[in-house]
């Protein structure tokens, strides 16, 4: 009995690409939540410090694994290694090798090699994105197609509803600390996922569908993926609030860590679902 439930909410879904079900939503939500900790653990440990230079200079490895998500999209990767590069497993790849260049970066610190760990560190993920980018651009140069109108058009709506919801919660609730780029980004990655949904769902010609629990009853009840914005609105003008009174009355430390998560699961899918759509994957 525990090997076909295993199988049934976590193997055939990784292996057959199935949507996600509540079960399996809760789990790897309570392993984002614990990885949060161990990560603040170790960061302790080692004496990295837990700051917006280490949020910023994780950012290229945020990127990094929406394009690996579409380079397996893409059936490049032929062999059983293709299977790292889905989600969950994704998650644990693209830490491995941000942790592997993270302490490779501190070294080189502590060697006198570099001043800032950050520059090996996030110079890694960027050239890494810039490797994934080449890949893509190939496949989609001699495979596929690369639609920059569909590019233009996501990325202008990220901007917009950004934009606006900065604005109103900048000079319409008077949250100044809005204006912080670590909101900034939570909020255009936040975006960015809503608008490629939104566009793939209700206007792209191949019509992709939703697959996490939530978003996928909203928009069945709504009869609009548009409503993915006010899903977003919901979870973002709270968690604002309640991460900066976090950050002024608890953790400094945890509080950069639980707002990098955020940015994660906002931003990595998706630059994934962007960039499918730009390539008709």
């Amino acid at each position: 009995m525990i090997r076909e439930f295993l199988y049934k909410y976590y193997i055939d879904p990784i292996r057959y690409g199935e949507a996600y079900t509540l079960v399996d939503t809760l789990t790897y939500a309570l392993i984002l939540i614990a990885a949060v900790y161990l990560v603040y653990r170790g960061l302790r440990r080692y004496r990295i410090a837990i700051d917006d230079e280490l949020v910023l200079a994780t950012l290229p490895f945020v990127v990094l694994g929406g394009l690996l998500r579409v380079v397996e999209d893409t059936g490049m990767i032929t062999s059983d290694l293709h299977f790292l590069l889905i989600t969950p497993l994704i998650f644990f790849t693209i830490f491995a090798v941000a942790a592997i260049a993270l302490f490779l970066g501190k070294l080189t610190e502590n060697a006198g090699l570099t001043a800032r760990y950050s520059r090996v560190y996030g110079g890694a993920g960027i050239v890494a994105c810039l490797i994934a980018t080449a890949a893509l651009v190939w496949f989609g140069l001699t495979e596929a197609t690369i639609a920059l109108d569909v590019l233009a058009v996501i990325l202008a709506l990220a901007t917009v509803t950004s934009l606006a919801l900065w604005a109103f919660l900048v000079y319409v609730l008077k949250w100044d600390y809005a204006s912080n780029i670590l909101y900034k980004l939570l909020i255009f990655g936040h975006m960015l996922d809503a608008s490629a949904t939104s566009y793939g769902i209700d206007i792209h010609p191949v019509h992709y569908v939703e697959q996490h629990v939530v978003g996928s009853g909203l928009i069945e009840a709504t009869g609009t993926a548009f409503s993915m914005y006010l899903l977003k609105l919901a979870v973002l003008i709270p968690a604002v609030y309640v991460l900066e009174m976090y950050r002024r009355e608890g953790n400094p430390d945890l509080w950069h860590l639980i707002l990098l998560a955020m940015i994660v699961v906002g931003m990595a899918p998706g630059i994934r679902d962007l960039v499918r759509m730009v390539l008709y994957v």
